[in-house]
C-alpha cells in the first residue's frame, strides 16, 4: 500500500465542501482541516504509484473549489503501536 499526504488550498468560502467532494473520491481515506497556510490533508492510500496520479492529478486536482495541492509520499509509517513494540522490554 502506498500513501501519500496531500497538501490542498482551497477556496476560502468552499472549505467543508471541497472537503467533503475529495473525502468521497476512490482511494482517499481521510481528510482534515487544519490551521495555517494549507486549508486541507488529504491521506491517499492506493496499491501503486500510477493510481496516485489518477487520484491527485485527475480526479482532487479537478475538484471545484481546489486552488492548489502539494503531493508527498510516505516512505514508511511509525505508528504509536510500532514505536511501543520497538522500545518494549518485554514487560507486560
Amino acid at each position: 500500500m502506498i500513501t501519500a499526504i496531500v497538501f490542498v488550498k482551497a477556496d476560502t468560502a468552499r472549505i467543508p465542501e471541497v472537503a467533503e467532494a475529495i473525502a468521497a473520491l476512490d482511494g482517499v481515506s481521510e481528510v482534515y482541516s487544519t490551521t495555517g497556510q494549507i486549508d486541507l490533508i488529504a491521506l491517499v492510500r492506493v496499491r501503486n504509484h500510477d493510481d496516485i496520479a489518477a487520484v491527485v492529478a485527475d480526479r482532487l486536482n479537478k475538484v471545484p473549489g481546489v486552488v492548489d495541492t502539494e503531493t508527498h509520499i510516505a516512505f514508511r509509517a511509525y505508528s504509536q503501536h510500532d514505536l511501543e513494540s520497538a522500545f518494549s522490554i518485554g514487560l507486560d
